[in-house]
């Protein structure tokens, strides 16, 4: 049964989260209606992505009762009410989806060095850059959470873009079935349209001919927009505290 672009879109994403799950050692599992983790995850990342409309709650109700402490659950069609069983909702935010064929609507910025990421260092660097926090090292507090066997998997590719051999923007793309999920996505705040170009183009240039999925909430939904993205339906993430 072929997938709606939506579904395409979460499927994408629940695969994301179980690489990044995985190089942590603690893998996902992948079910009819959703992906779901029965372990403390990485920070940022949810215990379940639900990959269709239908109705996992019996299994999401399961996991509540065996998941100590905060975790969440991301809702790819924001269709759940999760709130009798203790979670509040954390945001909301939209699918998108950019066809291979559509031009780039923002110019590319001239003057960068866009580049993927290779190695270790390059990786620490990268990660700093998208804390948005220069002094703070991934070492420094939170450990890292992007680690270099995501380096090894030829359908994850870390993009980033240098400005006087500093790393000013960047972010994540990763392929599955026939699409490529553009995430953590990092540009400069006074002239965001061109770096998310820029992104976009690296991506195509790895992965021609395929159509991008995310998410994003406003205001980067509507940046995204500007370079050609169109919003699929919104989803919503929910948080339970421990």
């Amino acid at each position: 049964m072929p997938y709606s672009r939506a579904e395409l879109a979460a499927r994408n994403n629940a695969a994301w989260c179980d690489a990044v799950c995985r190089a942590h050692g603690v893998a996902g599992e992948f079910h009819d209606g959703l992906w779901l983790n029965r372990h403390p995850v990485p920070r940022f990342y949810p215990n379940v992505v639900t990959l269709s409309n239908q109705d996992g709650l019996a299994q999401i109700r399961a996991l509540s009762a065996d998941l100590p402490g905060s975790w969440s659950i991301k809702d790819s069609f924001s269709s759940l009410n999760l709130a009798p069983l203790g979670f509040r909702s954390l945001f909301e935010a939209m699918w998108l989806w950019r066809a291979p064929s559509r031009p780039l609507q923002s110019p590319v910025v001239s003057g960068l060095r866009w580049t993927c990421i290779q190695g270790t260092s390059e990786l620490m660097e990268w990660e700093t850059a998208w804390n948005e926090d220069p002094t703070q090292q991934p070492s420094a507090g939170q450990p890292p959470l992007f680690l270099p066997a995501l380096l090894a998997d030829p359908e994850i590719l870390f993009i980033g873009a240098y400005q006087d051999h500093r790393l000013v923007a960047g972010a994540i793309a990763n392929h599955t079935d026939g699409v490529v999920g553009l995430s953590n996505v990092f540009v400069p705040a006074g002239d965001p349209g061109p770096f998310w170009a820029g992104c976009v183009a690296m991506v195509h240039e790895r992965f021609p001919g395929l159509p991008l999925v995310g998410y994003e909430s406003r205001p980067e939904s509507a940046i995204a927009q500007q370079i050609g993205f169109e919003l699929l339906q919104p989803l919503k993430v929910w948080i339970r505290q421990g």
